[in-house]
């Protein structure tokens, strides 16, 4: 039996083995980015954290600004920034995936004289940054008249050509934007007759033209496709939008064999479309939860045995602070939420067993909770400043505040307009003070008695300077009125 056993081990580990290159390639057949012109980054040293902030693995770099000049405004030329950048991004464990050429975007490529150096130019900065092997050349400053115009046609065809036999001497690929469907793709690639020419794939085209997206990733097929920008125009989240079946998207490119790339171009929620980190955050989890394993939160959320309403209400809660900075979506972000939400709890927890010690020992149930509470305050703040910095810390408290620190104060200055520098610093002081109590209270109505009771500090504060307090409410109450608000 014990023979038996030991075999059975042996094959089962055995099989394991066998199956693990299979799970790893799974892991990293797909690869998520951002562009980095779309995210404010173009060529600029900061992509790259924000990048890993975003939970990339990977940017789309681009060549910079084009314009009417015969060449990229391209800074990465020079041996020494462009160095700069590869060191930065390989200390971060950000890869650069493709480097793009949206300048072509604007620009005819049949009206440049100097595409053969312009492309050149792309595929030395590619070696620069590590051997990237795929480049990003849309066709949309070329119009739409050339898919039937002849010999505009026939100009870009012929310079697609030129360019792919370029990009296949130097062991690259150029993936081309163009206006077309699968059947039309697979027909311009025939015409180019170069292996160095393939399709960067966008989702958004597909949809705005009202094409099956599954059946024409699955009709070009996946030899032809280098790198996929896989986001919609700017309108909803990917997760939100319903003209994009991404799990059977994913089903389609699974089946199909493709691997590669993924980078998120727009799809920017259009009520907050300057919010890089939230949109791009947003966007960049959901494919990686799709596509890939998100990666694990380094602090758990501790919701074990907990109603799964009030963990609910709870993480909601705590989401409120991490929307404040912007980083709900981000792999920090979802740290810092458990951090807080966990903090719930324990405050929830320390509040139950002392209303449970109450029923037998008043004092006890007091001197536990308080010796509780000591700790617990501080842990909070070590806990958060692994992820945070001080000033959003800071940020982080007035959430769970509702913000009556900024607004208080305010409403002094309002009310007061002659305090002096020193009486204005003695306010903040208190409401600070303040704070750091309420944030260990147990509900809502506690922590607002607790700051309406700094408020009576600061009022006989005031009072003892010669202000007369209720003469000042009553005569600010006017000016609130006079221009069109109320207290």
């Amino acid at each position: 039996m014990e023979t038996m056993m030991k075999r059975r081990v042996i094959l089962f580990a055995a099989a394991c083995l066998l199956l693990l290159p299979d799970l790893l390639w799974a892991q990293e057949r797909y690869q998520v980015g951002v562009c980095d012109w779309m995210v404010l980054k173009r060529q600029k040293l900061g992509e790259f954290a924000l990048a890993h902030e975003l939970g990339c693995d990977g940017v789309e770099l681009d060549m910079g600004s084009l314009g009417r000049r015969d060449s990229f405004e391209n800074k990465l030329r020079d041996a020494r920034e462009a160095a700069l950048f590869k060191h930065t991004a390989d200390s971060l464990g950000v890869a650069v995936g493709a480097v793009a050429m949206s300048g072509f975007y604007a620009q005819d490529l049949t009206q440049k004289p100097t595409y053969l150096s312009l492309v050149e130019d792309c595929f030395d900065t590619m070696d620069r940054m590590g051997g990237t092997t795929v480049a990003f050349l849309p066709l949309g400053g070329c119009g739409n008249d050339w898919t039937t115009n002849k010999d505009k046609r026939a100009a870009i065809v012929q310079r697609l050509h030129e360019i792919g036999e370029a990009a296949k001497a130097r062991g690259k690929v150029v993936g081309i934007d163009t206006p077309l469907d699968a059947k039309g793709n697979l027909r311009l690639l025939k015409e180019v007759k170069s292996d160095g020419i393939r399709i960067f794939y966008k989702f958004q085209t597909i949809v705005e033209h009202g094409w099956d997206l599954v059946s024409d990733l699955r009709h070009l097929g996946a030899r032809n496709i280098c790198a996929i920008h896989a986001s919609n125009t700017d309108s909803l989240w990917l997760r939100n939008d319903p003209a994009i079946n991404m799990p059977a998207v994913k089903e389609a490119l699974d089946q199909m064999g493709w691997s590669g790339w993924l980078f998120v171009e727009r799809s920017r929620d259009t009520k907050m479309v300057k919010n890089v980190k939230m949109n791009y955050g947003s966007n960049v989890r959901y494919l990686k939860e799709l596509f890939n394993t998100y990666p694990t939160p380094a602090v758990p959320l501790k919701s074990e045995g907990r109603d799964a309403d009030y963990v609910s209400i709870i993480v909601s809660r705590a989401e409120k602070a991490t929307d404040a900075l912007s980083i709900t979506w981000t792999p920090r972000g979802e740290n810092v939420r458990n951090i807080i939400a966990n903090r719930y709890f324990q405050l929830n927890d320390i509040y139950a067993e002392r209303d449970s010690l109450k029923q037998r020992d008043k004092q006890l149930a007091a001197a536990t909770a308080d010796s509780k509470l000591y700790r617990s305050h501080f842990g909070f703040d070590a806990d958060l400043s692994t992820y945070l910095s001080p000033g959003d810390i800071i940020k982080v408290k007035d959430v769970m505040t509702y913000n009556v620190v900024q607004v208080t104060y305010d409403a002094y200055c309002d009310m007061i307009p002659r305090l002096t520098t020193e009486e204005k610093e003695q306010i903040m002081a208190w409401l600070v003070e303040a704070r750091e109590l309420a944030i260990d209270a147990e509900s809502s109505n506690k922590k607002h008695e607790i700051f309406k009771k700094y408020k009576g500090r600061i009022n006989n504060y005031l009072s003892a300077r010669g202000y007369d307090i209720q003469k000042e409410r009553e005569e600010w109450e006017k000016r609130v009125n006079a221009r069109g608000g109320k207290l």
